[in-house]
């Protein structure tokens, strides 16, 4: 059952990297070297390149983005840098209806950045450097804004953001706000027992992790254990996506599991972000875990479908069609 949105349109804040993203399909194949698939590109050969196409990017970005088409008043908090780059990241944001007033342009730093090489054959590679994302601070940060938003979406945060994080925590002890997080790398290695992430886990009500960082999170021998690890530590809802094998959840008492979607697949850039806000979404307006996530996947699909992380996220309209049309069943399960 698709229940209605909240008729007061709800404020959300997205947390974490803004980079622009440069696609380039080329001509270029794979070959083997070293036990592993590269990409062929001889030194001082010339490459034909079959698409360009250049958007905004990063964590925070696309989470902003498509919390906006879905009808959130949707603010994000980043850092880019004062360059063309940063600048077509912030018409692209104004584009969308994104609030970047929270949004710090540093100067005489580059914005962060992605270029991601497709391969004829589908594969890619992604040459990535963080940019002005390494000066996301706490100094950046409104709290003020955090304690007034509904949602905040936390984003993966580059290394040593642990003040930052810290901060968060801080501003959200007494707010209303829920808080979805996707813990970043150094988060990840530094494990769930660490206590800026335990403090964080324990105010958390969507965590999303892929199968690997939970694992590697929660110190578990497999993604089942590492489900009611994590589910123990967080008071809500943990959702651990494992590629084509789809997602397995709970909310703290019902463990669930929903496949993929079968659907072309064109680019899988941003197919994460667009799950997670799917999801987030969802709850945030009233639906039950399991229309959750056939939300989370059903945009997913639709974003993996187009080159780049946004043009594939579905408005809102879009989303309530998708619901009621799409045969995607979410089946209660006992780990």
């Amino acid at each position: 059952m698709v229940k209605a949105t909240a008729t007061k349109p709800l404020r959300s804040i997205s947390i974490g990297g803004a980079t622009f993203d440069l696609f380039i399909a080329t001509a270029a194949g794979t070959v083997e070297h070293d036990g592993q698939r590269v990409l062929h590109l001889p030194l001082g050969g010339k490459i034909a390149a079959t698409m360009v196409h250049g958007r905004s990017g990063g964590g925070a970005c696309n989470s902003s983005t498509a919390l906006a088409r879905l009808g959130l008043l949707s603010a994000l908090c980043a850092v880019v840098g004062d360059d063309q780059w940063g600048h077509l990241v912030l018409d692209q944001l104004a584009k969308e209806g994104v609030d970047a007033g929270d949004v710090t342009v540093a100067e005489g730093d580059m914005t962060g950045f992605s270029t991601i090489f497709s391969a004829a054959d589908g594969e890619r590679v992604i040459i990535s450097g963080a940019g002005a994302n390494a000066h996301l601070r706490p100094v950046t940060l409104d709290a003020e804004m955090l304690q007034a938003a509904d949602v905040v979406y936390l984003n993966r945060l580059q290394p040593n953001s642990d003040a930052l994080e810290l901060s968060i925590a801080d501003a959200l002890e007494d707010a209303k706000a829920r808080l979805t997080w996707n813990p970043g790398g150094t988060q990840v290695g530094e494990g769930m027992d660490d206590p800026e992430n335990a403090r964080l886990l324990a105010r958390t009500d969507v965590l999303l992790l892929n199968k690997e960082e939970a694992i590697a999170f929660s110190g578990a021998k497999d993604m089942e254990e590492a489900l009611r690890r994590l589910a123990a530590a967080c008071p809500a809802v943990v959702c651990i996506t494992d590629g084509k094998q789809g997602v397995i959840a709970t909310d703290g008492e019902k463990h669930f599991t929903c496949p993929i979607l079968p659907a072309p697949v064109v680019d899988t850039t941003g197919a994460g972000d667009a799950f997670g806000s799917g999801v987030t979404w969802a709850l945030a307006t009233g639906h039950d875990l399991p229309t959750a996530l056939r939300a989370g996947t059903i945009n997913g699909a639709s974003v993996v479908g187009a080159i780049g992380a946004q043009p594939g996220l579905l408005t809102d309209t879009q989303m309530h069609s998708a619901l009621r049309s799409t045969d995607l069943r979410v089946e209660e399960t006992t780990l």
